[in-house]
């Protein structure tokens, strides 16, 4: 059974992210920042070194599935490509966006659109790069919503996944699961005025199918090449994948 934030709604988990997301918006980057002790940063940052590296050539047009309020959209930029995509099913999130854009004076380049990940409103073959932060756990059908990611990207392009996953090694393990069940989800309540919020979140990455389980379905998705790196003792993971 899919894990969803609002356990006594019948709408579908495409529908529940979405509202989820539109409550949270005006809180969700400073929760972000404080509930990961600004680490988060550090993690997109190094995802986007290892497109970088990942890349055959510099890539020019970016996809950013889930953008949320576009905070990878904006790390993309030291790629220096001519266009960013933010996409996110979220108005609330892309309202935030998009005014941090015009604030940043990059809205020219990072164009912030509403969208459907699992159904994205793109012809195929059109960017160079997909790049994606913390957003694949919330997709109702993974393997159809990167499915759709490997078809928007270019025979020989790239796709950079940045998702949390599951601590494996003691102590970590037991640490991360007292604080990701407990302390977040208290915090989260705290500033976001969202019970379900944060009480999702660590069910999601619980259920989440990470590490080489997630591999096998990028695969299955149409990528190859696939990379699995795991940061932060594994609370969090990059995977790397190209499009033959």
């Amino acid at each position: 059974m899919a894990v969803l934030p609002y356990k006594d709604k019948d709408t579908s988990k495409r529908e529940q992210v979405a509202e989820m997301f539109d409550s949270i918006s005006p809180k969700y980057d400073l929760l972000n920042h404080v509930l990961s002790g600004g680490i988060d940063i550090l993690w997109r940052k190094r995802a986007i070194r290892e497109l970088r590296k990942a890349a055959t050539t510099p890539p020019k047009r970016i996809l950013d599935i889930a953008t949320g309020t576009g905070d990878f959209a904006l790390e993309a930029l030291a790629l220096k490509p001519d266009t960013i995509v933010g996409m996110d099913i979220s108005e609330g999130m892309l309202s935030v966006g998009r005014e941090k854009m015009k604030q940043r004076g990059v809205d020219q380049i990072i164009d912030m659109r509403s969208g459907d990940s699992e159904g994205l409103p793109l012809p195929d073959n059109d960017f160079d790069a997909v790049i994606v932060a913390f957003g694949v756990r919330n997709f109702e059908n993974l393997q159809k919503g990167l499915t759709d990611m490997c078809r928007v990207t270019r025979p020989g392009g790239t796709c950079v996944v940045l998702e949390f996953s599951n601590p494996r090694q003691f102590p970590f393990k037991q640490f991360y699961g007292f604080y990701s069940r407990t302390i977040l989800p208290l915090v989260g309540r705290m500033v976001s005025k969202d019970a379900s919020a944060y009480t999702y979140l660590p069910e999601s990455v619980q259920a989440f199918p990470d590490g080489p389980d997630f591999l096998r379905i990028y695969e299955a998705a149409g990528f190859t090449n696939t990379k699995w790196i795991p940061l932060t003792f594994g609370v969090a993971s990059i995977y790397i994948g190209h499009k033959p």
